[in-house]
């Protein structure tokens, strides 16, 4: 029997497969490991898993941490998963921010540190810096995903302090955040919500 091409195994077989074997795959070689790391890849893999056949719900409840599988048209539940916490919080402490394509960035609210996570792999990363970059303030902060034109993953960080507006970027690639330019400007007579 002939040997398959690399290029065939990873583009056309482990694109299909769950991501915890995708990502235990890079283990079998220098070559897959380097191939199985590239955005192309995670690209590719989750085009592929974000098939209405495939979709999962991250569920938060009782204490414990759930990946549910959903057929939303049938209303079929499969099995769920429990998720281990890849980080040092209890479940209650951790409070979702935003997701996008199966990255979720999440607060751990007894530090106020930033985490972008992959529940799906366990994979994370922990964004607070010690020049205080990467923490959170609820309420007076937001904090979004996106995709850049480098199909870098990327977190957007508005905060307030007092009275001044700043914006951060994470950039997954990168891994490094850097200040954007965002109309640095004071917030006049703006008073929060909760007062």
């Amino acid at each position: 029997m002939p040997n398959l091409p690399t290029d065939v195994i990873i583009s056309d077989i482990l694109t299909r497969v769950p991501a915890k074997t995708a990502a235990r795959s890079k283990s079998v070689c220098k070559e897959w490991r380097a191939l199985l790391s590239t955005r192309d890849f995670e690209k590719a893999h989750c085009s592929r898993t974000l098939t209405p056949s495939n979709q999962r719900t991250l569920l938060i409840r009782d204490l414990s941490c759930h990946i549910q599988p959903m057929e939303f048209e049938t209303v079929d539940y499969g099995l769920q998963t429990i998720v281990p916490l890849p980080f040092q919080a209890e479940i209650r402490d951790v409070m979702i921010l935003s997701h996008l394509d199966g990255l979720i960035c999440v607060c751990l609210q007894h530090t106020d540190r930033l985490v972008l996570w992959n529940p799906t792999t366990g994979a994370h990363t922990l964004l607070a810096t010690l020049a205080g970059h990467g923490l959170y303030t609820d309420l007076t902060d937001t904090v979004r995903l996106y995709n850049g034109a480098s199909n870098d993953y990327r977190v957007l960080h508005l905060s307030r302090r007092s009275d001044l507006l700043s914006a951060h970027v994470y950039s997954r690639q990168l891994e490094s955040w850097r200040k954007i330019a965002f109309g640095l400007f004071r917030c006049m007579n703006i008073q929060p919500w909760y007062q």
